[in-house]
């Protein structure tokens, strides 16, 4: 029979056996899916909001930037752009764009950016 001074000292080593064996089913997790490429998932022409509208990729968006041939625009509010914003960038929130479309070139490679 176990005494009240046995069993208060069963608890911790139960549960630092139980922390043991999520650490050790967590390492087998990673060791294996380590191991597997993860599949970046596509977005379907259906899943892109104005899919007619051409995107620009990363290269091409900082290829732009270094040669200055392109205005960005920051297109979230302006608490966001207050806090980080690409260098030189304008902004002009979503739904101010309508009334404030004037102050654009429409010469001008123009990239407009949320994130």
């Amino acid at each position: 029979m176990n005494t009240p001074t046995q069993r208060g000292r069963q608890v911790p080593i139960f549960l630092i056996l139980i922390g043991m064996l999520l650490l050790l089913g967590a390492a087998a997790w990673f060791f294996f899916q380590g191991g597997q490429e993860q599949a970046v998932p596509t977005a379907s022409q259906a899943d892109i909001p104005y899919p007619e509208v051409p995107r620009v990729s990363l290269e091409d968006a900082k290829a732009a930037f270094d040669s200055q041939t392109a205005v960005f625009v920051d297109v979230r509010g302006e608490q966001y752009y207050q806090q980080a914003h690409i260098a030189g960038a304008l902004s002009m929130p979503e739904d101010q764009m309508p009334a404030r479309f004037s102050e654009l070139n429409p010469q001008d490679w123009i990239i407009t950016y949320c994130t």
